[in-house]
């Protein structure tokens, strides 16, 4: 099978059987965003125990490609130390912004990398990676 098409098939495979979509119940962050460019909207939660992400899901509407990226973020941060999971965010929108090729442990995340070929699909596969670094960088800094 092509790589174009393994791909393909991972993002279609998370669109339509999203994993960790719903909410965290008593999380101890949450974060929504909005891009108004698609209208893609969608809400994080998380525990954070111990120092890292120990659960997380998402909810909300949009594009295949939102909605793929969010299911794909669940998977690739639960269980990662606070700090990795920032890195991890912050990698996969080098990715797709500057090109950078995608390191050998981002699994699935290297599938949406054929986005940053529509500009205007960058900002649907980059919103919940955002918020969750935004959301991060923000604690991170009230620690300071």
């Amino acid at each position: 099978m092509p790589e174009d098409d393994l791909y393909r098939e991972i993002i279609l495979e998370h669109a339509s059987h999203p994993h960790h979509h719903g909410t965290v119940t008593s999380a101890t962050h949450t974060t929504e965003g909005r891009n108004p460019v698609c209208g893609d909207e969608i809400a994080l939660s998380w525990n954070e125990k111990d120092g890292k992400v120990s659960d997380i899901a998402f909810d909300g509407t949009g594009c295949s490609i939102s909605q793929a990226a969010a299911s794909i973020l669940c998977d690739s941060v639960i269980g990662l130390p606070t700090s990795q999971a920032l890195a991890c965010a912050r990698s996969f929108r080098a990715m797709l912004v500057e090109g950078t090729a995608p390191e050998d442990d981002m699994s699935d995340m290297a599938a949406l990398q054929g986005v940053q070929a529509y500009p205007a699909r960058v900002k649907c596969a980059l919103l919940a990676w955002n918020l969750l670094a935004e959301s991060l960088e923000a604690e991170e800094q009230s620690h300071d």
